[in-house]
């Protein structure tokens, strides 16, 4: 018998949260704007000032790439916390909110009245996240923590650089990952409600988020009696490993990861098979004590051939690389997806596209609309003080 199957509309998976944030620059925004693209109610509270990060930079058409990232489909309200008449509207907010975000100062919000386990106690289904750098314990709970000065700390930018000079990743990666750990703790949280009736609360730390990215050079420093250095392009502990340049100008990376991979780079790549049985070359360990030699061996060739001729064979060879790409070039990446976002001022930009793709919702489906400092203020008054008279 045939079927006719009708395509329906799927819900999106957050459809129905209400979000109260209070937020600032990446870690929050980011982890908030997810919900919101999944479907959320998210209200951003702001000062009346706005977020600092909406004046980080004028890259997007005047307006902060920052923020045009991370704060899409949000609403905006302004709010004093220390005010009695808005303190007492966030609670009303948060007597229907689902969940409740927040990255203030150390201590901020629980001098406000905002504690978190004092609001799940007065509101037994919210689930609370209270992102930080350090954490709320220790000799560094108080400390300022930059995302730079957080690499600093727990020695990111001492494995990261070149030989003698430790970089800073060029990407905020500290809150990008404090922001995704939140993601993970809240969605748990959610998951656990479902079973339980109850909400829980959740803290992250950039610190910790990047401590656990760090267990590996710390294991190695701990049991191995030896920190990693910074190597630039290449790694500690395989070779080769690295970008090379080519005849016509580019840089080209290969990663060997295992023998097989070694013996066709030698065969099919740069034609020579008994490089593969060089006993200074023929096993992982001793192609890394002669890594000068070795990587030396490498550059010749690929000096000596274009990057299409490159490609060619390694993409042949099966022999995994990448180009060393500047951000120019990335930008006309043919895997490069993008989606439009609406900015304040009704002009549209394009951002990356969702690392998450759905199979009920369009990947090129444009994204919510930048809001304007407390564009939402007055309805967002005007709905609660409603909720409040029926209450």
């Amino acid at each position: 018998m045939n079927m006719k199957i009708e395509n329906v509309v799927q819900a999106k998976p957050y459809s129905g949260l209400l979000i109260v944030s209070i937020e600032q620059a990446v870690a929050a925004p980011l982890c908030s704007c997810h919900f919101a693209e999944g479907g959320a109610r998210v209200i951003k509270i702001e000062r009346p000032e706005g977020d600092f990060a909406r004046k980080y930079d004028k890259a997007v058409k005047g307006e902060s790439s920052y923020f045009v990232w991370a704060n899409h489909g949000k609403e905006s309200l302004c709010l004093d916390i220390k005010d009695k008449e808005d303190a007492s509207l966030l609670h009303s907010l948060l007597a229907k909110a689902d969940i409740f975000i927040q990255n203030l100062a150390p201590g901020a919000s629980a001098r406000a009245g905002f504690d978190s386990e004092d609001l799940r106690r007065r509101y037994p289904r919210l689930i609370t996240c209270d992102i930080s750098g350090y954490g709320d314990t220790g000799t560094y709970r108080d400390m300022k923590a930059y995302d730079f000065l957080v690499q600093c700390e727990s020695g990111l930018v001492a494995v990261n650089g070149a030989p003698g000079a430790p970089g800073r990743i060029g990407v905020s990666v500290c809150d990008i990952g404090a922001s995704m750990n939140a993601i993970i703790g809240i969605q748990q949280a959610l998951y656990l409600r479902s079973r339980t009736g109850a909400g829980s609360g959740v803290k992250v730390s950039l610190f910790d988020t990047a401590a656990d990215w760090m267990t590996v050079p710390l294991m190695h420093t701990v049991y191995g009696g030896k920190a990693p250095e910074p190597v630039g392009l290449h790694h500690p502990s395989i070779a080769p490993y690295g970008g090379f340049a080519t005849a016509d100008g580019h840089v080209l990376a290969i990663s060997i990861q295992n023998e097989r991979e070694w013996v066709r780079l030698c065969k099919e790549v740069i034609g020579d098979a008994a490089l593969a049985t060089d006993p200074r070359f023929s096993d992982a360990s001793s192609r890394v004590k002669n890594r000068s030699e070795l990587d030396a061996l490498i550059g010749r060739f690929f000096s000596a051939n274009t990057r299409s001729e490159l490609e060619a064979k390694l993409r042949d060879a099966a022999v995994a690389y990448g180009g060393v790409n500047s951000v120019e070039t990335f930008s006309r990446h043919p895997q490069l997806r993008r989606r439009t976002v609406t900015l304040e001022s009704g002009e549209t930009a394009e951002l990356a596209g969702c690392p998450v793709q759905y199979s009920f919702e369009d990947a090129q489906k444009p994204l919510g609309r930048i809001p304007r400092v407390g564009e939402h203020s007055e309805a967002i008054r005007r709905e609660f003080a409603r909720m409040e008279a029926h209450v």
